[in-house]
C-alpha cells in the first residue's frame, strides 16, 4: 500500500479540504485527488462523500482513519529512531534534588524511555550547588535544582511546589471554618528542615504566634516527616508534591493559612548552554505532563 496515498488521506481529513491538503503537501489538487482515488481502489471502498465543495468521511473512511494515523506515526517514530541512534548519546546523566528523585523521576524516566528506547540513565542525587558544579564540569548532562542562575547554563523554571500544612485523617483541623494558624501550637509538630529560604519564612511565621508549635520531631528527611504525620505522630508543613498521592487517596489533608500563603519551592531544569537540547526539551515537555502539574 502506498504511504503517499495514506498521507494524502490523513491530511485531507486534518485540513478539511483537498485544496488545503495539496498546499501543505506541495502538490496540485488533482494530484491529491488521484492519490485518494488510488487508495480507494486499493481498499475497495469509498472513503469520502463529496457534497458539492464539501467532503464528508464515509463509514468506511471513519473505520480506516485510526489505522492510517497509526501507520504514519509508526513511520515517523522509525525515522526519528534512526536519526537519534546516529546523533544522540545512549546514556543520560541526571542530577537532581531528593524531592525530584523521589516524586518526579519515577513518572518521568519511563515515559522518556518510550521515546528513546535505547537510552540508559545514571541518576545522581545531591544538593543544588553540587549539581550545578557537576553540570558545569560536564559530569552531569541535565540537572533538576532549586532556582538558580548562571551565565553558562540554560535554565528553565519547571514548577512551583507550594508548602502547606498537612494533617492526618480525622484531625480536628479538617473542615474547621474558624481555624487560625495559632491553633497549630495545640498539637505535636513535625518540622521538616531543608535549608531553603522559604523555610526561613515559615520560621518567621512561627515567631509571630502567641503559642509557637510544639516541635517534637525535627528532621531533614522529607519521607520521615511525611510518615510521622501518616502515623498520627504530629502535623507538618510539607511540600505539596511529596504528599500528592496521599492527599489524593485521603490519607493526608492540606490546610491553608493566609500567613504562609505563597510560600513554595521552585525547581528549575539546567544544562550547559547549547548542549543536550533534544533531551532537555523532551524532559521539559514530559515534566509538564506529571499529574501534579496538570
Amino acid at each position: 500500500m502506498n504511504i503517499d496515498n495514506i498521507e494524502a488521506f490523513v491530511y485531507v481529513i486534518h485540513y478539511g479540504s483537498f485544496n488545503k491538503a495539496a498546499e501543505i503537501l506541495f502538490l496540485s489538487q488533482p494530484s491529491v485527488t488521484a492519490r485518494i482515488q488510488s487508495l480507494e481502489r486499493e481498499l475497495d471502498c469509498k472513503l469520502f462523500d463529496r457534497l458539492g465543495k464539501q467532503i464528508q468521511l464515509t463509514e468506511e473512511g471513519k473505520r480506516f482513519l485510526p489505522y492510517a494515523q497509526s501507520i504514519l506515526q509508526t513511520l515517523q517514530k522509525g525515522k526519528l529512531h534512526l536519526h537519534q541512534k546516529k546523533a544522540l548519546p545512549n546514556e543520560l546523566r541526571i542530577g537532581c534534588t531528593v524531592s525530584v528523585s523521589n516524586y518526579v523521576l519515577p513518572h518521568l524516566l519511563p515515559a522518556f524511555k518510550e521515546i528513546y528506547p535505547d537510552i540508559h540513565f545514571k541518576v545522581i542525587t545531591s544538593g543544588t550547588d553540587d549539581i550545578v558544579n557537576k553540570v558545569l564540569g560536564k559530569e552531569i548532562d541535565i540537572g533538576f535544582v532549586r532556582h538558580t542562575n548562571h551565565p553558562n547554563l540554560q535554565s528553565v523554571k519547571l514548577y512551583e511546589d507550594p508548602i502547606r500544612l498537612h494533617v492526618y485523617k480525622g484531625h480536628p483541623f479538617i473542615g474547621d471554618s474558624e481555624l487560625t494558624i495559632d491553633r497549630i501550637g495545640h498539637y505535636p509538630f513535625v518540622f521538616f528542615e531543608c535549608g531553603a529560604l522559604d523555610w526561613i519564612r515559615i520560621h518567621r511565621a512561627f515567631e509571630e504566634l502567641n503559642e509557637p508549635p510544639a516541635i517534637v520531631y525535627h528532621t531533614d528527611n522529607l519521607e520521615t516527616a511525611k510518615k510521622l504525620v501518616l502515623e498520627q505522630a504530629g502535623i507538618s508543613f510539607l511540600p505539596s508534591l511529596c504528599a500528592f498521592e496521599e492527599v489524593n487517596s485521603g490519607q493526608l489533608f492540606p490546610i491553608d493559612f493566609p500567613e504562609v500563603a505563597g510560600i513554595s519551592l521552585q525547581t528549575n531544569m539546567i544544562a550547559l548552554g547549547g548542549e543536550h537540547t533534544t533531551y532537555f526539551n523532551t524532559l521539559q515537555k514530559l515534566a509538564k505532563e506529571h499529574p501534579f502539574f496538570r
